[in-house]
């Protein structure tokens, strides 16, 4: 085959799997009224972002995103960071945000227009080494006291669905661990990647096999722009075909997520 037909056939494959690069102004405006896309950044869930050692922009997977659109707006961008996601999605009614990375919700959705997730990461429990509880079945009952961080997205999803347990409440996934631990509860909810780490640091803890939930991690912007949503799940959709999303978690060090189908 003729180099140039190869070359032709390459820039075909190429400019199929890539949204424009130019947007009408009018969808620029609507996603970043004040000329610069203001991307929230959850601190809270190291599996989406993490701090830079250095001092410099946020890392992982959702802030590359975010950069990405901004890049693709043809805007600057900015950063409003959180320790929680529950504060960056409450923040949205304030107006606080133009584009955010966190777990889409109902309890979310009234103020949130969610893309489709693009990673996917599990909601599990924690107990001491030695607890009766071995299942995930086993947690709910009379008498177990579960901490959890509240307004996370597991903590809305075990809300609805926990019967007999109860659920004990604190401000940030790490003060739900510290709670656990200082009150003597019977387990503790929490992404699966931040719990596995402070069991790795503590023999005296260990995970329940298996997940309450798969958490699908998704963008959202502010409900309210039609054509900022409408881009938007396009671009996460791109995003995770062109491998975009694989490469950012790679990237950031994050082994034990998986994109989203």
């Amino acid at each position: 085959m003729p180099r140039f037909v190869l070359l032709l056939a390459a820039a075909f494959l190429l400019g199929s799997c890539a949204m424009p690069t130019t947007v009408p102004p009018s969808l620029v405006q609507e996603f970043a009224p004040s000329g610069t896309l203001r991307i929230g950044v959850n601190y809270g869930n190291p599996v989406i972002a993490q701090k830079d050692a250095a001092g410099g922009v946020p890392r992982g997977v959702g802030p590359e995103l975010g950069r990405e659109i901004g890049r693709r707006l043809g805007v600057p961008v900015s950063y409003v960071t959180y320790d929680t996601a529950g504060k960056m999605a409450d923040a949205v009614k304030e107006g606080a945000w133009d584009v955010a990375f966190l777990a889409s919700d109902p309890a979310r959705a009234g103020d949130i227009a969610f893309s489709a997730p693009y990673v996917q990461i599990e909601g599990t429990y924690m107990v001491t080494a030695d607890s009766a509880l071995r299942s995930i079945g086993d947690v709910d009952r009379d008498g177990v006291r579960i901490a959890v961080a509240d307004k996370s997205a597991y903590e809305l999803f075990l809300s609805r669905h926990v019967k007999h347990a109860k659920l004990v409440k604190a401000p940030t996934s790490k003060a739900a661990i510290a709670l656990f631990l200082s009150e003597k509860l019977e387990a503790v909810a929490g992404v699966k990647n931040t719990l596995a780490a402070a069991a790795a640091r503590d023999p005296g803890l260990r995970l329940i096999d298996g997940n309450f939930m798969v958490i699908g991690q998704a963008a959202g912007v502010p409900q309210g722009r039609p054509n900022a949503a409408r881009y938007l799940r396009d671009f996460i959709a791109e995003a995770k075909k062109s491998g975009f999303v694989a490469r950012a978690l790679a990237e950031s060090g994050v082994t034990d997520a998986t994109v989203a189908p």
